[in-house]
């Protein structure tokens, strides 16, 4: 039967999984971001070659043993850019049957049953997609802020930001996220702080966010606010794809993906109330093992096999293997 391959392409990572027909991972490799609309077409190559030239030097297999790739790409959004993905991809020299999706369906494939319901990732920034039954699919845009959706580690550090801004010009009382703010840019106070930031002086990052929710969990009243927004946004974003594709009234599996969600209940709690509210049978629950595992099921379904039937070794097995 040979060996299928899965690639889950992020923003601020990569990871390539090769697994057999059992579900058993006999190769993994890594790289960084490949998400096109930081680093270009380039980046991406440039990370698909090195995470599969890993992956593949680990099983000992070659391109040609490959019998079906899956490929979930952080900003593959849109049907205008799938030329250009398909082109990077052809670079690694497969020959088998291939799929590329969003990698907002990398979570759903892997942990929701048989890949019908909602999957919300909240990593770096947030994704949410969703299908139901007849295979109809659900989305966001993805692209954060400037539409309106939030709730990953980007958008809870800039939310923290409007805090601590509150607090200097007084709208709000002093907060905890002040000085957390002032020591990871090293500004000297919150007018040096908001100059850096205006002239570019001082950034932030999206690592930034554990601090934030730190905050929150020693009772920082502002820091607190910005979780349970962030908890809700998140919410909103599942209830919109469940709405999409008919899942609002029906018993939904909604999948909690990334590594915001390692922050628990103080994300978690906020998100239930609001998708329970609008989608009262749905089933929320934390992605057991890497996303990846989503993109081999994808690659097995391109080669006739039913990957879902070993999902639970595909899970336990990447889990080992993905540090």
């Amino acid at each position: 039967m040979g060996y299928f391959l899965g690639i889950d392409v992020g923003s601020s990572k990569t990871h390539a999984l090769i697994a057999d027909a059992a579900g058993r991972c006999v190769g993994f490799g890594s790289a960084g971001g490949g998400n096109h609309q930081v680093g270009g077409y380039a980046a991406l190559e440039r990370v698909l070659l090195e995470s599969f030239g890993a992956a593949r030097a680990m099983a000992g297999v070659e391109p040609a043993q490959i019998a079906g790739a899956g490929f979930g790409v952080a900003g593959y959004d849109f049907p205008s850019d799938r030329a250009e993905h398909l082109t990077a991809i052809a670079r690694l020299g497969l020959a088998c049957p291939l799929e590329l999706v969003n990698d907002g369906f990398n979570g759903l494939f892997a942990g929701a049953t048989r890949g019908i319901g909602v999957n919300v990732t909240a990593g770096s920034s947030n994704n949410c997609r969703g299908r139901n039954r007849h295979g109809q699919e659900g989305r966001i845009v993805g692209n954060g802020a400037t539409f309106g959706e939030y709730g990953g580690a980007h958008e809870i550090v800039e939310r923290g930001l409007q805090m601590v801004n509150y607090a200097w010009i007084r709208r709000i009382g002093p907060t905890a996220l002040t000085g957390i703010y002032l020591d990871a840019t090293g500004a000297q106070d919150e007018c040096d702080l908001m100059e850096g930031l205006s002239n570019g002086r001082y950034a932030l990052h999206s690592r930034l966010a554990p601090e934030v929710i730190r905050a929150a969990r020693s009772g920082d009243r502002a820091a607190a606010e910005v979780a349970a927004w962030a908890g809700a946004e998140l919410g909103w974003l599942a209830v919109s794809v469940a709405r999409q594709i008919g899942l609002a009234d029906e018993t939904v599996d909604v999948v909690q993906s990334g590594s915001v969600f390692d922050a628990g209940e103080i994300i978690t709690a906020p998100m239930r109330a609001v998708v329970t509210a609008h989608c009262p049978r749905a089933n929320l629950l934390r992605l057991q093992g890497p996303p990846v595992v989503g993109a081999v099921i994808l690659g097995m379904e391109q080669a006739g096999v039913d990957g879902y039937a070993v999902r639970g070794e595909l899970a336990r097995s990447a889990q080992e293997a993905v540090p």
